[in-house]
């Protein structure tokens, strides 16, 4: 079954022109151009019922005619339904911070405009590997004191409670607890997402760090799980002392 995507974006042009390459590629695309129509989409399309979160994932503009594309993330990141519904952000502002507050309002990924076709089905495709389930012998946990990470069930928890993580920031926390003790580089945490390619100014994965920080860290301004190693990149303690 082809999977299915919502892009929503007010330039009627660049939409035809993108939903036409994706339905080439084999998705199954609609397409809205403002939230309102976006809204009357997803309603026809099922997102209401837990049972079928209605589309696979979801091309959002940053802006919009009748609204900031950044409140429909932070309200599909508020609902149980959409909250692990991949996301890629596509933005005309050059500002960094405008994309960093979108990743932080739990956008997996953005991609600025003008953009090749080609480069958006290679984020889309991403997007999706890492939120497919995981297919393993048993259902493995990997525990840390009071945090344990559910691969089989696609959640991480402290004490007991599930942690809001979208697919990707599970992915990244999954990549850094798999090697406890070892220093991963960006590129070697993005090559072990099978993700694509960051440019060297891309700091993408630091705001996703950010956000895994401040749902499994006691104090998220002085880490104890995922450590900073200044000029290296990251690296998951075999031992937290606040456990």
């Amino acid at each position: 079954m082809p999977s299915r995507l919502l892009l929503i974006d007010d330039d009627a042009r660049l939409s035809a022109m993108v939903g036409d390459y994706l339905r080439a590629a084999g998705f199954e695309v609609e397409v809205a151009g403002t939230l309102a129509a976006a809204g009357r989409r997803r309603a026809a399309s099922g997102t209401s019922t837990p049972q079928d979160p209605g589309y696979d994932a979801l091309v959002l503009d940053l802006m919009l005619p009748d609204g900031d594309g950044l409140d429909l993330c932070r309200e599909l990141r508020a609902e149980p339904r959409t909250r692990h519904l991949p996301l890629l952000m596509l933005t005309a502002r050059g500002e960094p911070m405008d994309r960093i507050v979108g990743l932080e309002l739990g956008a997996d990924d953005y991609l600025p405009k003008p953009f090749e076709p080609r480069e958006l089905l290679a984020r889309v495709k991403a997007l999706l590997r890492r939120a497919a389930p995981v297919v393993t012998g048993a259902d493995e946990v990997l525990r840390f004191g009071r945090l344990e990470v559910d691969l089989g069930a696609r959640v991480a928890r402290i004490d007991g409670r599930p942690c809001d993580l979208t697919s990707h920031q599970f992915e990244l926390l999954v990549v850094l607890a798999q090697s406890p003790g070892r220093v991963l580089s960006r590129d070697q945490i993005m090559d072990t997402l099978k993700g694509h390619p960051m440019e060297a100014f891309d700091r993408s994965i630091d705001v996703h760090i950010s956000r895994i920080r401040a749902l499994i860290e006691d104090d998220p301004k002085e880490p104890r799980r995922v450590l900073t190693v200044r000029g290296a990149g990251y690296v998951f303690a075999k031992k937290q002392d606040a456990d």
